[in-house]
């Protein structure tokens, strides 16, 4: 970027007005005083053409002063601003809720990764981190639900502080039981308090519910809740997740069991029809990944970014200047002055 393309001026018409004082020196008729400007006493001592140099040295000083003045409070009226680099703004493309099970059965260590048998919650963190990373431009939010749905995070463009505080999510934290009506509304609840925070009503807002078990819990039961957000235009993407056996050890030796009989598949698959988005069952860690990897392309971050470049004013360096050699010429007018210029 050229210095031509970084400074602009606000009023540069002003600039045009830099030859008035030359104009009306030309114009008017300069005054005529008929008493004499200054008495020497001993002016026949010096010689008359050293006397005119040294006045006129002071007047040509006195006028390069008047004249740095009047160039730098039109430059300064004239509004200059320098354009600084170019900085990209966060486009938003939908408010996005993530509902995150922490209920006791997240606990369950059925999920792998690197190797090692990792809990539900934890393989969710993995792979939620990733995805909430990769959404650049949406309003990020996070739900927490057990026995009980809280807002962890509300919407932000803030997608590392979003990732922390689902990193320190605990399993149990919030209740036992699983309150999946209560989360839906409440997400709702929240989507349409942002959208009056802003006075616009978003048509792109998204839930992305994950849980593993069946509502036992809250005060809202889920159809009341699925009603609520079909009402209000939220789509809701829901994820099933948990193995379909494991092997645990008891008293009778190792057995099969099948950790995920309480999922709730087919109230799942209702919540996500109703309100135009999806069900996914996730039954290991790479299920998991390939199910938001599939969210990405159903709701695509727009990638129209806007672009600022913010503009810093700079009309306070030549008034300043202005200023200083004002009080330089004020000074130069004086007895004292002319003396001191000589």
């Amino acid at each position: 970027m050229s210095m031509a393309d970084a400074l602009e001026f606000g009023w540069p018409w002003l600039l045009l007005l830099l030859p008035l004082p030359w104009l009306l020196r030309r114009i008017l008729t300069p005054v005529r005083e008929n008493r004499p400007v200054a008495w020497l006493p001993f002016a026949h001592e010096f010689a008359g053409e050293q006397e005119l140099v040294v006045v006129d040295r002071g007047a040509r000083i006195r006028l390069l002063l008047a004249s740095l003045v009047w160039l730098l409070l039109l430059l300064a009226a004239a509004r200059p601003a320098w354009h600084g680099e170019p900085v990209a703004l966060p486009v938003s493309g939908r408010d996005l809720l993530l509902a995150v099970d922490i209920s006791g059965s997240m606990q369950i260590r059925d999920f792998e990764l690197s190797g090692q048998q990792i809990d539900r919650l934890s393989a969710t963190k993995h792979v939620a981190d990733e995805f909430i990373n990769r959404r650049e431009g949406d309003r990020v939010g996070l739900i927490l639900f057990g026995s009980e749905a809280y807002v962890q995070a509300p919407l932000t463009f803030d997608r590392k502080t979003v990732i922390t505080l689902l990193d320190e999510a605990v399993a149990g934290l919030a209740g036992k039981a699983t309150a999946i009506g209560d989360a839906i509304g409440l997400a709702v609840k929240r989507l349409q308090q942002s959208n009056s925070d802003k006075k616009i009503a978003s048509h792109e807002q998204v839930l992305i519910l994950l849980t593993d078990g069946v509502n036992t819990a809250g005060r809202l039961s889920v159809d009341q809740a699925t009603d609520l957000a079909a009402g209000s235009g939220l789509v809701i993407y829901t994820i099933g997740i948990g193995a379909d056996a494991m092997m645990v050890r008891s008293l009778f030796g190792a057995q099969q069991v099948n950790p995920s009989a309480e999922l709730d598949e087919t109230m799942l698959k209702a919540i996500a029809d109703k309100t135009g988005g999806r069900y996914f069952r996730a039954h290991d860690s790479q299920e998991l990944a390939q199910i938001y990897q599939v969210i990405d392309k159903l709701e695509p971050v727009k990638r129209d970014s806007e672009v600022f470049r913010p503009l810093h004013s700079l009309f306070v360096w030549p008034l300043s200047l202005a200023l200083l050699f004002a009080v330089v010429l004020m000074i130069a007018l004086t007895e004292r002055g002319r003396r001191w210029i000589r």
